[in-house]
């Protein structure tokens, strides 16, 4: 999946505990920071391995909730959601392609890397590769919810998802030629 994306999916979880429950702008420094953290793993590490937790990502989002509804907090509410946006990122990235220059060519089927289990989960292909149009659709899907409870710089960090997801998914197949001549 592509950045935008995994935005739209940590401010829609802040969008949801934020109706439940008004905790100001925690949930949604949570929701920010946790679904973006992960792919900080492109610039130190092996991405898609070092931090991303498919399995062992869900018991610190499992704890972080429950001390959450036990003593609600800026605090806590702030890093249950960023807790859960976090293993949710994994999660979502073995829906889509491997970890590939040209995932619509299906060259590198590995997903996500579980320490659990030792092994690497297989790309799903439900959204052919990042930029795709279905990403894109989720991009804006989970933006919605987003525009419905926020208002002032959320909605426009939402929006600007969206068009930063749309610009991405228009040249998104042409990366590679770019990227080619770029080193030329």
């Amino acid at each position: 999946m592509m950045a935008p994306t995994h935005v739209t999916i940590g401010l829609s979880i802040a969008a949801v505990m934020s109706s439940v429950a008004p905790f100001g702008l925690a949930p949604v420094v949570g929701g920010l920071v946790g679904s973006i953290v992960p792919d900080l793993d492109l610039f130190v590490g092996n991405h898609r391995r070092t931090l991303h937790f498919p399995v062992l990502g869900w018991l610190p989002a499992l704890v972080a909730s429950v001390v959450a509804w036990i003593v609600p907090s800026l605090i806590t509410v702030c890093l249950a959601v960023g807790a859960v946006a976090f293993a949710l990122h994994a999660v979502v990235d073995i829906a889509g392609a491997g970890e590939e220059l040209r995932p619509w060519e299906r060259t590198n089927p590995l997903a996500v890397y579980c320490h659990a289990c030792g092994r690497w989960f297989r790309a799903r292909y439900w959204v052919r590769y990042d930029g795709a149009p279905e990403d894109l659709g989720l991009t804006l899907a989970f933006a919605l919810p987003v525009l419905w409870v926020y208002d002032g710089w959320i909605v426009l960090v939402a929006i600007a998802a969206v068009v930063v997801g749309a610009v991405y998914a228009v040249v998104r197949r042409r990366v590679p030629e770019y990227i080619a001549s770029a080193s030329e």
